[in-house]
């Protein structure tokens, strides 16, 4: 079982996420926008970070930039899971420190493949 941060400011995709996850055995966290998934990582040492792009404030590329050059939790692998589908964005998504790019929806199978393999590594 892992912690998984989800962050994402639409309350339906975070019950959504919630619900995948726990099914999979993992404890979910939420962070409603950019600020608090840094302050989460930072305060909770999650073992993965699902990552929203489009939020008001800091946005997903800057929250996983912030928490992907910060030595305290560059350790944290960040999957951006966004409805930004443009290659100009997955290829942003990686200089910014994501591990993973999935567009929304996400299959339940892919996401939980995806997630299984970066906590094995």
């Amino acid at each position: 079982m892992a912690r998984i941060l989800v962050v994402d400011d639409s309350r339906t995709q975070q019950e959504s996420l919630a619900k995948t996850l726990a099914r999979h055995g993992h404890e979910v966290l939420i962070a409603t926008d950019g600020e608090s998934a840094v302050a989460s990582a930072t305060d909770n040492a999650p073992d993965l970070i699902l990552m929203d792009v489009v939020m008001p404030g800091l946005n997903g590329f800057q929250a996983t930039r912030q928490i992907t050059k910060n030595e305290a939790t560059s350790h944290i692998p960040v999957i951006i899971l966004t409805s930004k589908d443009q290659e100009t964005d997955k290829v942003w998504a990686h200089r910014q420190g994501a591990k993973d790019y999935i567009i929304k929806p996400a299959e339940e199978k892919e996401l939980i493949k995806k997630i299984d393999s970066l906590l094995a590594s």
